[in-house]
């Protein structure tokens, strides 16, 4: 079995066992096609998959040709399985939470209805991000797919991702934290005289009536910790779990290169691997192997200079492909134990709808033939 065929083969594998596969690497990289590319040909094998996108760009709609919501919708195009997509609202989904973790609807009405929790869901640093955690959570949990397939923001941003379980968890033990929501007459007061330096320091700065706005939104939130800390903490198993997967998508650009290989090692840094490769937008290597340059034409006729001038143009193609693939090897080293290395050649046209899915869906699977990236 040759290299490309066995690597063809693991990817297949990869798509039938996975749970969650996350698509992580840096803007422009054709992230977002990947990951409506790798749903695609999963659900051809017979899954039942939802593609999210946690990006705030509308790029997955643009790539599937279709319109979706917070809500997920069920797309055509796939004969045994089912493909599913769905784009993260971050308000709609913090306020199903609350509806969810509140003890009684007076409680989520209280909640809902506070201008703290308002001005929080659309501005507090993270939220984007904690609600992102909430949404692969119900995604996993939902009885329809068994395929998650998450598009991530750029890699920075999909680092924040990943570690917002872990603050949300780190925040509700937070000692101000558990002051503010102390439920006991002789907790508040001993709250009150414990953060008061701190209220006052907030007041001058956001307003009193701000500040009573938010201690009232977390004294409602009183006895909702559980539900949050519960689904916090399952999704961070979820993201250690052996059944989710990590894919690195990049381009042949060095600062694509570069921001690829910063996610591996944070991935190695939390004990975690790669379990895919992917390299977008690649010129492949045209001519005969080993040709090196033009023999002489023995003349100066319009053909000859014709002649020439198309394999001047083929040389140059031939070092723009091999720059490409220099540019690469610091990732192919940084994942040298990956072994389901994909490439996707650049394609004539964008990709918008299904059917340009599915030709990029074939080259990740091998249907086409690939050049070896190593």
């Amino acid at each position: 079995m040759s290299e490309a065929t066995k690597a063809s083969a693991e990817f297949a594998e990869l798509l039938a066992t996975a749970s969650m596969l996350v698509c992580a690497g840096a803007g422009g990289v054709g992230k977002t096609t990947t990951s409506a590319a790798i749903a695609l040909a999963a659900a051809r094998q017979g899954r039942r998959v939802v593609v999210v996108t946690i990006d705030p760009a509308r790029r997955l709609a643009d790539a599937i040709g279709a319109n979706i919501s917070h809500e997920p919708s069920r797309l055509p195009g796939t004969d045994r399985g089912e493909l599913w997509a769905v784009m993260l609202d971050t308000r709609a989904t913090f306020d199903n939470l609350v509806r969810a973790a509140a003890k009684d609807d007076a409680q989520a009405d209280q909640i809902l209805a506070n201008r703290f929790y308002r001005n929080l869901t659309g501005a507090l640093s993270g939220t984007q991000e904690y609600m992102a955690s909430e949404k692969l959570f119900q995604l996993h949990h939902d009885a329809r797919f068994d395929l998650v397939v998450v598009d991530t923001p750029p890699t920075r941003n999909a680092l924040d991702f990943m570690s917002a379980p872990e603050r949300l968890v780190h925040f509700l033990d937070h000692r101000l934290y558990r002051m503010l929501i102390a439920p006991t007459r002789l907790g508040m007061k001993v709250a009150g005289a414990a953060v008061q330096p701190f209220l006052r320091t907030m007041s001058k700065v956001v307003g009193g009536d701000a500040i009573a706005e938010a201690i009232e939104f977390f004294q409602a939130f009183d006895g909702m910790e559980p539900g949050f800390r519960h689904r916090a903490e399952t999704v961070m198993q979820l993201l250690r779990s052996p059944q989710t997967g990590y894919v690195l998508v990049t381009s042949p650009r060095r600062e694509a290169v570069s921001e690829a290989t910063y996610f591996a090692g944070h991935l190695r840094e939390r004990n975690l691997g790669v379990a895919a490769f992917v390299a977008n937008r690649l010129h492949p290597t045209f001519g005969v192997q080993g040709y090196e340059g033009p023999s002489p034409t023995g003349g100066d006729t319009a053909r000859s200079r014709e002649a020439e001038a198309f394999i001047e143009n083929l040389m140059l193609l031939r070092h723009l492909a091999a720059s490409e693939r220099e540019a690469l090897q610091p990732l192919l080293r940084a994942t040298a134990s990956t072994t389901c290395l994909r490439s996707v050649p650049l394609l004539d046209q964008d990709v918008h709808d299904l059917d340009g899915l599915a030709t990029v869906a074939d080259h990740l699977l091998g249907v086409h033939p690939a050049e070896p990236l190593r």
